[in-house]
């Protein structure tokens, strides 16, 4: 029998083993003595203090307390209580956890310490990693079904390169579900709830034989919608969703075991609930073609064309082998994973058919783990281990054209309603017959745009820890990881409409050296240059005056102008990146109770790629003329090739790596009854992968230096026998340290929106034992973050008003549940969550190809439900 115990040099030693970057910060509601449980059929000896937990931050099974890893627990326990089903829920019991759901149902954010990014761009490498079952899932669509048998979550803050082969530069979220048993046993779980909420959650296991074990679980999750597309009397924001697992445990012989997990699961839902902030100007000729929208920003009620489809497939298997060789574990994990997402939206979020995207991606995603750990009685041990990683990515995507977007943009062009509204000719008509384009040919084809994008990605990466502990309780780590990652990509698109193949500068040149005697017609850049200087500089001045240019007004309307295709002869499609980061950390036992440790450490994420429409040359390979004018532009390696086309702009193709460095400080004690952890950090991230939504796409963009400065404390307070009480607070004080080129401008020396300054978690926990072995658990929890800006500004609504108009949020949770527990295995309970029905906005974004709108996804409202649980 192993023993996990305090007070040991020997206990100390075997903790510190994998050696990583800070202390343990255990997350309110965490699961106590009698609730210890391993990854393997390993008895542990409870130590003398119930309140501790066994986790597996550091790669090796170790009491929380002990594990110098910052890193918050919640206990399958928690998750059940709470009726927390996924990460979107985990936030409300971790206050150093940010999730939010966005466009769609497989679109979602990590964030940790204030460091994530968003996942509605899949070429997009995830600052937050996320594990289940030591599988990394690439993309948080393939993290977010319901987690049946989930033993406990991990949530590690900071950068983990010396621990996990594939970096996560700003933290990790680690999934550990139970291995099959060789006792039978199993549950049964239903839940129902208001908006017509049914959950069924089931899971067996048990031998197959003296070696071999197996379990296979599943859950079935159906929701009405809480939201409601009025004018088409349907339900939105609903949930429809399933998974299922099996597993298979083999231990031929006590020192070797294999554990092969195969899963599958599937969401199909209405997805998601868009409301308007403000009713730009656009919004008049929304409603002179017929269209409608809620300015209700709570009423949960939308008006669309039609009803959105979001599907999600996401299935996979991995194989772990674990041998102990004496004082040598060896442990292999082998996965291979598929994600196929597909969602049709109506982008515009009116009744209007102005336009709709359709978004069709594919991943496959293979991944080899390896390493080696020694667990010697001398003074010095190691952990060493290897990674590869490949990937390969595509997308599909367009923009159709509705039926009234032509109508709509012609009232915005000042085009006379009674005209347009009986189909007579009027602005458009006037501009096809100026620029001799076909009539009727503006905003009259199919789609907008169609893009076709595709990404390999193989990266792989040495990584590894050594342990030197000179003296009983004092520990000096070294840590390292060398990473190599390459990326190659394809992106093309079309843009039918005809108006966004215009520069409409230079067609106003064109026009004007045609109309006058004493200039040669001037059709190409060439011809241009040629000019006196003065008569190029009176032409680009006149083209940009609208006074004089009545075609400069247009350019609102060329939302997507043409597409320069990658790989070309400036621009090869591909990214190589290698870095070694490291760690270097003391810990030392003060007592029993009290451990202390400093720590620096260091974290890498390779570039990423924008797989979007906004996708452009960098300014290093292309300057665009006054006006977008390919006449005017000066010389460029994409202009000196002969690549440039119409209305090409810069933007950016990727963004460079990430490199994180944290100092962190800090110190825990547990005593019988009570816990306290503290941990202050420095925490910076040079070249953070800023993203953000213009309108129709995404740019992609590096900050020239992100930083936070804070402090998380916890405490865990047991007063009485069968009650607990806990306290989570995380302090951040971010700073954009450098970040000139932002969509909003410089934005260097200003605090980075979306990050509380304070979040809270707090919860009370009580159970009360009957003589009959019957228990009664009632759970309160809350969670605060305190009010701050959604967003530093938005690219198109704010820009207008120099960013003097900003949307801000606060978040007050509270849930509750009471179980009632019966010896025969048979629990029933109610919970509720967001109980005092708080609202408040989950983010912002400009109206697609409305200027002046402001739209934004609101928040969940109060659920609640019963809960029948039958254990065996």
């Amino acid at each position: 029998m192993r023993s996990i115990s305090t007070g040991t040099a020997g206990k100390y030693r075997f903790t510190l083993l994998a050696g990583a970057a800070a202390f343990a910060v255990s997350a309110p509601g965490v699961a106590f003595a009698q609730d210890l449980e391993t990854d393997d059929d390993t008895e542990l000896e409870a130590p003398a203090n119930n309140n501790q937990i066994i986790v597996t931050a550091s790669k090796r099974e170790t009491t929380l307390q002990e594990t110098p890893i910052s890193v918050s627990v919640t206990s399958g326990e928690t998750l059940e209580n709470a009726q927390i089903r996924d990460v979107l829920d985990l936030q409300t019991v971790t206050p150093s956890l940010r999730v939010s759901q966005l466009q769609t149902s497989s679109a979602s954010t990590f964030i940790i310490r204030g460091f994530g990014n968003g996942d509605n761009n899949f070429g997009i490498e995830p600052s937050v990693g996320v594990f289940i079952d030591g599988v990394f899932r690439s993309r948080s669509a393939a993290a977010l079904s319901d987690l049946p048998n989930v033993q406990r979550i991990e949530v590690l803050n900071g950068p983990q390169s010396t621990l996990f082969g594939k970096n996560a530069s700003a933290g990790v979220i680690s999934v550990v579900t139970r291995e099959p048993q060789f006792e039978f046993g199993g549950g049964i779980e239903a839940v129902y709830g208001n908006f017509n909420t049914f959950v069924l959650k089931g899971d067996i296991t048990g031998p197959i034989t003296e070696n071999i074990a197996f379990s296979v679980d599943g859950s079935y999750q159906r929701r009405d919608g809480y939201a409601t597309i009025v004018n088409l009397d349907e339900e939105q924001n609903n949930r429809n969703r399933w998974s299922a697992r099996a597993q298979l445990l083999i231990e031929p012989t006590p020192d070797f075991k294999i554990r092969a997990i195969g899963d599958y699961s599937r969401i199909d839902e209405v997805c998601c609930q868009v409301s308007t902030l403000v009713s730009g100007p656009v919004t008049g000729a929304i409603n002179a073609v017929g269209g409608q929208l809620d300015t209700d920003f709570f009423s949960y009620n939308a008006f669309l064309n039609f009803v959105p489809t979001n599907e999600v497939d996401n299935y996979g298997g991995s194989v772990q082998m674990d041998y102990q060789a004496g004082p040598i574990s060896i442990t292999s994990i082998t996965a291979y994973r598929e994600l196929k997402n597909f969602f049709l939206s109506d982008i515009d979020y009116t009744s209007a058919s102005l336009a709709t995207e359709t978004r069709d991606q594919e991943v496959k995603t293979f991944t080899q783990e390896f390493r080696v750990a020694s667990d010697f009685d001398g003074p010095i041990n190691f952990l060493l281990g290897g990674y590869y990683f490949d990937e390969s990515i595509s997308q599909d995507s367009a923009i159709q054209n509705g039926e009234d977007i032509r109508d709509v943009f012609e009232l915005l062009a000042g085009g006379d309603p009674a005209d347009v509204l009986s189909g007579a000719p009027s602005v458009f008509n006037g501009v096809e017959q100026g620029l001799g384009l076909a009539q009727e040919s503006i905003f009259r084809t199919p789609l907008l745009s169609e893009e076709t994008f595709r990404m390999e990605n193989t990266s792989y990466s040495i990584f590894g820890t050594v342990d030197f502990e000179p003296t009983d309780g004092l520990v000096f780590t070294a840590g390292f990881n060398y990473t190599d990652d390459s990326k190659d990509f394809a992106l093309s698109q079309v843009s039918p409409d005809p108006l966004g193949q215009v520069n409409l500068v230079d067609a106003f040149i064109t026009g004007a050296t045609a109309a006058n005697p004493l200039l040669p017609t001037v059709t190409s850049r060439a011809e241009f240059q040629a000019l006196p200087q003065a008569v190029q500089d009176s032409l680009i001045a006149a083209a940009l005056d609208p006074a004089v240019n009545p075609l400069i007004g247009l350019q609102g309307f060329q939302f997507q102008p043409p597409f320069l295709t990658i790989p070309n002869a400036v621009e090869d499609g591909r990214t190589n990146d290698d870095k070694l980061t490291y760690l270097f950390r003391v810990a030392y036992q003060v007592s029993n109770e009290v451990n202390v440790y400093g720590s620096y450490a260091t974290g890498f994420k390779a570039s990423s790629v924008n797989l979007s429409r906004d996708s452009r040359p960098s300014n290093a390979d292309f300057t665009a003329g006054p006006g977008g004018s390919t006449f005017a532009a000066p010389s460029s390696p994409i202009l000196d090739a002969g690549l440039a086309i119409p209305n090409l702009s810069t933007g950016s193709r990727f963004a460079g790596p990430e490199e994180a460095e944290v100092y962190e400080v800090g110190i825990k004690g547990q005593w019988d009854g009570f816990g306290f952890n503290l941990a202050l950090f420095d925490q910076t991230i040079q070249g953070f992968q800023s993203l953000a939504f213009t309108g129709t796409g995404f740019a992609l963009q590096n900050a020239g230096q992100q930083s936070v400065k804070g402090f998380e404390v916890d405490m865990t307070i047991i007063p009485t026998d069968g009650l607990v009480l806990t306290f989570a607070a995380t302090h951040l004080d971010p700073l954009f340290d450098d970040f000139p080129g932002s969509v909003l401008g410089d934005l260097s020396g200003v605090r980075p929106a979306g990050i509380p300054e304070w979040a809270i978690s707090t919860s009370a926990t009580y159970t009360h034992e009957f003589d009959s072995g019957t228990a009664l658990v009632t759970r309160v929890d809350y969670n605060h973050e305190s009010n701050e800006n959604i967003n530093n500004g938005l690219p198109t609504f704010n820009a207008a008003l120099g960013n003097t108009q900003l949307f801000r949020r606060e978040v007050n949770l509270l849930n509750a549940s009471a179980t009632l527990k019966l010896n025969n295995g048979l629990e029933v309970g109610a919970f509720g969550r967001n109980l005092t029905n708080s609202q408040y906005i989950l983010t912002v974004f400009d109206g697609v190809a409305q200027a002046g709108t402001v739209s934004g996804y609101p928040s969940q409202p109060r659920t609640y439900g019963g809960v029948v649980r039958f254990k065996f």
